[in-house]
């Protein structure tokens, strides 16, 4: 027998450390496009902004041309002293507006019609389709001939550019609704009205807004061309103007503001698709 006592024999080995169980692996990215960049929409015109004034300062652009960006606000800031900028802006606002709303009215309706209905489909698809293949400014030269060369055939044109990408869109997000919640709703005795409301509409609403971001787009670009033919108010009328006399900065300032005006209603839209979706879980988060 040992001559060692109880107490004094070794204490017991300590449990091994968490690095003897094996290496730890790292933990895998998230499939995805990341988490959003905080002010993300603005960093691209940042950017094209100072490589615009890097290139002024350098005097890599000829200022006949390109003016820099600071002779660009000066003239902006003259055309806002005087009010003309302001009563051209206001005028254009008002025109987008009217063709937006009846272009989205009627696209709505029609793709309702169409997408709830075979035929309604029959009917109305194949028109609005051969419309797609036309552009709208090319209808233009009828429109006159039909409406004149007032606001209404400027309001006309607009509409038509806006009706297509809302029924379009809001079409294929009515046909693509599951089948099974027709089946629920037949299932739970879901009436036709009801139908439409609670599962119809909300199952269209995604392809409706993304449609709504094609129509503000479409709005902008028809009013650039309608409002040179034969206006007298507006920024695309300055712009024909400031054509006439050689005036590049104030060319520059109309399509700055056509770009904001077309980056803010995008922006609107997406801001509503996201309080409208908060329901769906996207890679967009």
């Amino acid at each position: 027998m040992s001559a060692t006592t109880f107490d004094e024999q070794a204490p017991p080995a300590p449990p091994p450390a968490p690095a003897a169980l094996g290496p730890r692996r790292p933990r895998r990215r998230r499939p995805g496009p990341g988490r959003p960049v905080p002010h993300g929409w603005a960093i691209g015109p940042v950017l094209l902004l100072a490589l615009w004034a890097a290139g002024s300062g350098l005097s890599l652009f000829d200022v006949r041309s390109l003016p820099a960006p600071w002779t660009i606000a000066g003239t902006a800031g003259d055309l806002l002293d005087s009010g003309k900028l302001q009563s051209h802006l206001g005028t254009s606002a008002q025109r987008a507006l009217l063709g937006l709303l009846f272009g989205v009215a009627a696209g709505l309706v029609l793709a309702l019609v169409s997408g709830l209905s075979r035929v309604g489909e029959a009917v109305i698809d194949g028109p609005v389709q051969i419309k797609r293949s036309i552009p709208s400014l090319a209808l233009i030269p009828l429109l006159i001939l039909w409406f004149g060369i007032g606001e209404t055939m400027k309001v006309v044109t607009i509409a038509l550019g806006v009706l297509v990408p809302v029924y379009i869109h809001t079409h294929n997000g009515l046909r693509t609704i599951d089948s099974r919640y027709a089946e629920l709703a037949e299932t739970v005795r879901l009436g036709r009205f009801a139908f439409v409301r609670h599962v119809v509409l909300p199952g269209a609403l995604p392809g409706f807004l993304l449609g709504m971001r094609f129509a503000v787009t479409s709005a902008w670009l028809a009013l650039v061309v309608v409002e040179q033919v034969n206006a007298t108010s507006g920024i695309g009328y300055m712009m024909e103007l400031a054509r006439t006399y050689g005036q590049t900065d104030v060319i520059i300032v109309g399509l700055v503001v056509y770009g904001l005006l077309g980056l803010v209603s995008d922006a609107l839209v997406r801001l509503a698709e996201r309080r409208a979706l908060s329901w769906r879980r996207t890679l967009a988060g």
